[in-house]
């Protein structure tokens, strides 16, 4: 009986063993999942290291976000440069599966000039010390907002080996995304994915999906070129460029006049009636004193300061009348001939395409392994507050720590945002409006054919933000922008393409316009002209 009696103790023993075992993996599963996690809920003294170079005289401080009892690493002083760096327990490998880094920043007090983004750094053997860190450590990625001037992005930056040269070249995302103008938290995502991808969320919402081959997504692209133009390749001396040439056959007309002035005086105008002829314009003004320490052989001889005639503000004018002048209906300034097809018209020379002898081919990138994270920044702005620094090895992993993290805080945040507006007394509707209208223009900005235009575009709204009054008026100046780029797209033509071969461009066809002569000047002739003839006379009341 005694025996039947501890078999069954011993099933229980080894079932609650077992249950512990399965409550202690299920309680550590999601620290399990990061890779790496810093929440800053502990001070960071002891775990992140302060660089110890001179230049980074900034102060970091364990604090907490404002209305927040969350705490994070705060930039505590305006206009100065700081470095911090934490070395990781184990070294992250970037070139097997899926690696998404993610970290919340939050711009307190705004961002007019600065950055705010993380450095991902090599292993110390690549020659630095977390004590030295500085803008040259060695990093594998560089991510996250910079606000300058004209400089507005989210960066993205790989730092590749070139398998030829053995040099490590920087490799920008193109066309980032916009920093948000707001003071809110937000975090930034960039998820790195086995396929070459590359996607950069913000919010948990994706802004930018690229690929790391891809010549069109980084610049320089991680891919040479196969052919560049030779270097040695010159252009033949009779090779023409022109596709327009003047008509040798025109001639000028005999009745075209080239010496004819542009203006001339107008024989009709007729001087007003109660013109004061015999009056100065200016007078010597009758208050004005000699001062008591002027000194007429060092000063020279002492002239009272002029004023206006008060006689000529009753009158039509004063002083001696002149007829105004008026264009010259005889003027068509200087001659050209027509232009016409050029028919020796080769097109824009190029030089010849060879193979270029710096070529590789590249299936994956050559990741650098992550060693250490740190922060290394210049920045005019104080309150900006990072936290909740994550490495994991998976897109979910990363979404539950923004809605566990990030997302109570965002969504207290924008409330207290409407409270303040409403407050201040601008409705919720009309906030709300604006708010969605700003957005939608923040990411129309991001459009691709919008990059030149996009500093100017930004500016446009950034002041529509701080100005309420001038918002309607910034719509308008960002909606015809972006028209005035689309119909330039659209109809400003394109000139024809030089074949690589040949260096030759179809000739255009040729035109039916053989007129012998030209009625008017272009408008560059004439400003040519203008800026030839004498300057115009600044016109007073006496031309009247």
């Amino acid at each position: 009986m005694e025996g039947r009696r501890k078999i069954p103790k011993l099933l229980i023993a080894v079932l609650l063993i077992a249950f512990f075992f399965a409550f202690q993996i299920c309680a550590s599963a999601s620290d399990s999942d990061a890779i790496y996690y810093e929440s800053f809920e502990e001070p960071f003294d002891g775990r992140w290291i302060v660089s110890q170079k001179d230049e980074y005289q900034g102060v970091w401080k364990h604090s907490k976000s404002e209305g927040h009892d969350d705490y994070g690493l705060l930039v505590s002083e305006k206009a100065r440069k700081y470095a911090i760096v934490k070395e990781l327990d184990h070294v992250v490998n970037l070139k097997d599966g899926t690696v998404v880094l993610q970290f919340e920043v939050r711009l307190q007090d705004g961002l007019e000039c600065g950055g705010a983004y993380l450095k991902y750094l090599r292993p110390q053997e690549a020659g630095w010390l977390a004590k030295e860190f500085d803008n040259d450590s060695p990093y594998s990625i560089m991510f996250g907002p910079d606000k300058c001037g004209s400089t507005n992005k989210v960066h993205f930056i790989l730092k590749h080996k070139n398998p030829k040269s053995g040099e490590y070249v920087e490799h920008h995302l193109k066309y980032p995304p916009s920093v948000p103008s707001d003071k809110l938290s937000h975090v930034y995502t960039a998820i790195l994915r086995p396929d070459n991808e590359v996607s950069i969320l913000i919010d948990g919402e994706e802004k930018k999906k690229a690929n790391f081959l891809s010549a069109e997504d980084f610049e320089p692209p991680l891919v040479p070129a196969k052919t560049i133009p030779d270097p040695n390749d010159k252009k033949p001396e009779d090779w023409d460029e022109r596709d327009k040439i003047p008509d040798p056959d025109a001639v000028k007309p005999d009745d075209w006049d080239e010496d004819a002035p542009m203006e001339i005086e107008d024989e009709e105008a007729v001087k007003p009636e109660g013109w004061l002829d015999d009056e100065p314009e200016e007078i010597d003004d009758p208050d004005a004193s000699k001062p008591e320490d002027w000194d007429d052989e060092e000063d020279g001889e002492w002239e009272p300061p002029k004023i206006d005639n008060p006689k000529c503000e009753a009158a039509p004018g004063c002083g001696e009348w002149k007829r105004p002048t008026k264009r010259n209906p005889a003027y068509k300034g200087k001659w050209h001939a027509p232009l016409i097809n050029n028919p020796n018209y080769k097109g824009i020379w190029k030089p010849q395409e060879i193979p270029n002898p710096d070529y590789f081919e590249l299936e994956k990138p050559d990741f650098e392994p992550i060693a250490a994270i740190g922060i290394e920044i210049w920045t005019m702005q104080d309150g900006i507050l990072f936290d909740n620094i994550l490495i994991a090895g998976d897109e979910k992993v990363a979404e539950s720590y923004r809605l566990t993290t990030w997302k109570p805080k965002f969504e207290a945040e924008k409330e207290k945002q409407k409270a303040e507006e409403a407050a201040a007394g601008e409705s919720d509707g009309l906030s709300g409006f604006k708010k969605k209208v700003f957005d939608l223009l923040y990411k129309i900005v991001d459009i691709p054919f919008l990059e030149a235009y996009k500093p100017k575009i930004i500016d446009l709204i950034e002041k529509g933000e701080q100005q309420p009054d001038i918002t309607i008026g910034v719509i308008v100046s960002v909606v015809l922008i972006i028209l005035t780029v689309f119909f330039r797209l659209l109809f400003g033509g394109k000139k024809a393409a030089v074949n690589t071969e040949t260096n030759r461009v179809p000739p255009a066809e040729p035109s039916d316009n053989q007129g012998t002569s030209v009625e008017n000047e272009d408008e560059d002739e004439k400003e040519e002209d203008a800026a030839a003839a004498p300057p115009r006379r600044r016109s007073t009341r006496r031309e009247n």
